[in-house]
């Protein structure tokens, strides 16, 4: 409408419109649209109300109307997501996957809640579509105190996705931050109670996964609808102002360990080795024992024996031993025993070939004067004595 039309008041703007004249204005125009204006001129302002059928295409358009916003009542909830209708503002269903229908607004409305998108939620760091052009830190966020009175920087996402969707859309203004709060609260906390090196190397998949325990658990008592998928350390280190001190002394422990690795091989080496010659020693050492006393045994029950035989005939008995002696004794040296009570005529023989090699012992044989060669001296203690006898002999020899 033109601003010098007559419904805004006149070709001088005087003062508002009148409703009226707009809803007869409007009337008139759809009926003129619909085929009505064909039957008749409008009335004017000065015939009073309108015709019937007037009335009539009022109620068409208010039917159509009606229609078009009863229409708007329906909307389709696709796989993977919920449906929350509210009314005026309280919860009145939640509507599973598939076509729905409630009453247009502003009756009711309806929010329709993603339970399977995951979403991610970084703390201690911005990525690209966060920080700007590049990867950003938030050293407010990633500084974090160990048990051993440590300053660490860690920095992890939080994936989670939705599990409720009224607790989603009544208890939560701003999932993120509160995802994102819970996480901070819930590494700190396992952090302050781990040592540094427990977080930086063994314990980092340990940690997330107690992390991501106790952050479902804070969640599930706020009720907040959110369900922790996963939790991914993406970097753990020590602050850039001690990252070279921290360097020595991981290098200075990497030695350490070294050495105790070398040290036990070398013990490993060793160890059996003293043990092996220990258990030897004393296995010889239970030898020797158990030889002498076999012998002291068997020397106690051969003088038992003897004696016994010596109570019986003591003269033979002495000069058996005597015997015994004799020949145990002479059977060890190289000399030569001649008897010269059977008459110093006598020829004697002696073998010099046996005296090369065992060492001999001469006896008259029926008083001829011959020698009977002892038994012989075996292994390396013969040709040293058949030497030292010829070399005495020579020297006797010798005016």
């Amino acid at each position: 409408m033109a601003s010098n039309d007559p419904g805004w008041g006149g070709k001088n703007n005087e003062g508002p419109p009148d409703l009226d004249e707009i809803m007869r204005d409007l009337t008139r125009r759809l009926n003129a649209l619909f085929g009505q204006g064909k039957k008749g001129p409008p009335p004017s302002p000065s015939q009073g109300p309108a015709s019937p059928q007037g009335a009539v295409g009022g109620g068409a358009i208010a039917a159509l109307v009606a229609a078009i916003w009863l229409a708007t009542g329906f909307y389709i909830v696709d796989q993977g997501k919920r449906g929350v209708v509210l009314r005026f503002g309280k919860h009145v269903e939640t509507t599973q996957p598939g076509p729905r229908w409630h009453m247009p607004y502003p009756v009711e409305t309806v929010e329709v809640i993603n339970l399977e998108q995951v979403r991610t939620v970084e703390v201690g760091y911005r990525g690209a579509a966060e920080g700007g052009p590049g990867r950003s830190r938030e050293l407010r966020e990633s500084l974090m105190l160990t048990d051993d009175e440590n300053i660490i920087d860690l920095q992890f996402a939080v994936q989670f996705n939705l599990n409720n969707a009224e607790d989603f859309v009544f208890n939560n203004r701003d999932p993120e931050n509160a995802v994102r709060g819970v996480a901070e609260t819930s590494i700190r906390e396992i952090v302050g109670k781990s040592r540094m090196d427990y977080v930086l190397y063994e314990g980092r998949e340990d940690v997330a996964q107690r992390a991501k325990k106790l952050m479902q658990d804070i969640l599930d008592r706020y009720k907040a609808g959110i369900y922790i998928v996963g939790v991914t350390m993406q970097n753990a280190q020590p602050p850039e102002q001690v990252q070279a001190s921290f360097d020595d002394a991981v290098k200075a422990g990497q030695d350490l360990e070294r050495q105790k690795n070398e040290g036990q091989a070398y013990a490993n080496d060793v160890i059996p080795k003293a043990r092996g010659n220990a258990a030897r020693l004393l296995e010889e050492a239970n030898g020797y024992k158990q030889r002498v006393i076999n012998e002291a045994q068997g020397n106690s029950s051969r003088f038992s024996q003897v004696l016994a035989q010596y109570e019986k005939a003591p003269q033979v008995t002495r000069q058996r031993l005597y015997l015994e002696a004799q020949e145990q004794m002479l059977s060890s040296t190289s000399k030569v025993v001649i008897d010269q009570k059977s008459g110093s005529g006598n020829m004697m023989y002696i073998p010099l070939d046996k005296l090369m090699g065992p060492a001999a012992v001469a006896q008259p044989v029926a008083g001829a004067g011959s020698v009977v060669p002892s038994a012989p001296v075996t292994g390396q203690e013969a040709e040293p004595r058949s030497r030292d006898t010829f070399r005495s002999r020579e020297r006797e020899a010798r005016p």
